[in-house]
């Protein structure tokens, strides 16, 4: 699970750097783009709070999935401390 939200972050991070550069490149020339960059530069900047909310809950779940992970272990060697004293 925390893979495909880093993979959506890395995804929102490009666009978002797309769209900062996309606000260079306003002219005459190019048909049909908004003349105003700052309508690109806040695309941009809600692509980056995106980005950044998505890799963060990628830590945060990997964060959980390794506390998980542990505890079970924990829990398995401390059934095989008891059954070896048991016998």
């Amino acid at each position: 699970m925390s893979r495909n939200l880093y993979v959506l972050g890395a995804t929102l991070f490009i666009f978002s750097v797309i769209s900062f550069g996309m606000t260079f490149t306003t002219g005459p020339y190019q048909i049909g783009l908004p003349g105003n960059g700052s309508l690109w530069k806040t695309i941009a900047l809600f692509l980056l709070m995106g980005s950044l909310f998505s890799v963060f809950a990628g830590v945060m779940s990997h964060l959980y999935e390794q506390v998980e992970r542990r505890t079970r272990e924990r829990e398995a060697r401390e059934r095989a401390k008891r059954r070896g004293r048991m016998s």
